[in-house]
């Protein structure tokens, strides 16, 4: 039989992959392939990880949140693994897996990777860190590092949502400088997103963008009020139709580079964990990442930026 490396986060959602371990075995089994399992803990050595993940494996199964995910992404690019990864939805917002087609249900999600193909998508690096869906900073952008994995588990989006309350009665505007091959903008903002994926928080955001296109998407927040700001974003993502265009008070840049410098040090988050401070280099790495997703019918054309 061949092997798959099965790296799992017991603490990411409602502890949905431990109740489902002898399910996701029985389907992998049943496709000739033998699961090796390895119980994340964060306790672990990176030298001792990166030695469980480097045997001779179909593919690497990743099963977490998406702190988790940007948790192993680093480890796999920085300790030169090339191993495909497929990654199961198991956390409270499972942006990467989402834009990735994987379906909700885990024993669903298993057929979609046995049965799909491999490919290669895009990552973003930000001052040297790797990530797969959205680097952010403001209003809310640090809601996934302050909110307890408890309240996670128990509570799902709500429990973000509550956290981030008191941030609107704190919150000041941030005075941002970006600078990119696609375009540029200096001035303030309530919030603003470097998109690789297309949502932060299952709220689909980036609807331009696209994980293998070789670009990012800028969003920028500029509303002088947050609460009117957050107000349209929400009216703008909840529309029964995807949009034509962004609504007024936010700027659209797509880029493959581009330098963020900001007025004050202010907190950042990439997939949900600390990022690093100001300023910043992001840059769009093409390629970078072999994973495995559902088939789909038909071929897409590649977008291109401004010059």
């Amino acid at each position: 039989m061949k092997k798959v490396r099965f790296i799992y986060n017991p603490s990411s959602g409602e502890n949905i992959v431990t109740n489902k371990l002898d399910e996701i075995i029985a389907v992998y089994q049943s496709f000739g392939y033998t699961i090796v399992p390895l119980r994340l803990t964060f306790k672990e050595s990176e030298e001792e990880l990166v030695k469980e993940l480097k045997g001779r494996y179909s593919h690497l199964l990743v099963a977490g949140g998406d702190g988790t995910v940007n948790y192993l992404v680093n480890l796999v690019k920085n300790n030169g693994i090339e191993t495909p990864m497929a990654f199961l939805p198991s956390g409270t917002a499972n942006d990467f897996a989402n834009v990735l087609g994987m379906s909700s249900d885990i024993v669903e999600a298993c057929k979609q990777i046995l049965c799909g193909k491999t490919c290669e998508v895009d990552l973003g690096r930000v001052n040297g860190q790797w990530f797969a869906n959205v680097f952010s900073c403001g209003l809310f952008s640090d809601i996934s590092q302050k909110t307890p994995t408890v309240l996670k588990n128990t509570f799902g989006k709500l429990a973000y949502y509550a956290a981030g309350v008191g941030d609107l009665v704190r919150f000041r505007k941030l005075h941002i400088k970006i600078e990119s091959d696609g375009g540029n903008y200096e001035g303030p903002s309530v919030i603003f997103f470097v998109f690789n994926g297309k949502t932060a928080g299952k709220l689909r955001l980036a609807y331009l963008s696209e994980i293998d296109d070789g670009l990012l998407d800028i969003l920028i927040l500029k509303g002088d009020d947050p609460i009117e700001s957050i107000s349209t974003v929400l009216h703008y993502v909840t529309l029964p139709r995807k949009p034509k265009k962004y609504p007024a008070g936010m700027e659209h840049i797509r880029c493959k580079r581009l330098t963020a410098q900001c007025r004050t040090q202010e907190i950042t988050d990439i997939d949900g964990q600390h990022g690093p401070g100001f300023p910043v280099e992001i840059t769009c790495e093409q390629g970078a990442l072999k994973v495995i997703r559902p088939k789909k019918e038909g071929t897409k054309k590649k977008r291109s930026h401004k010059k």
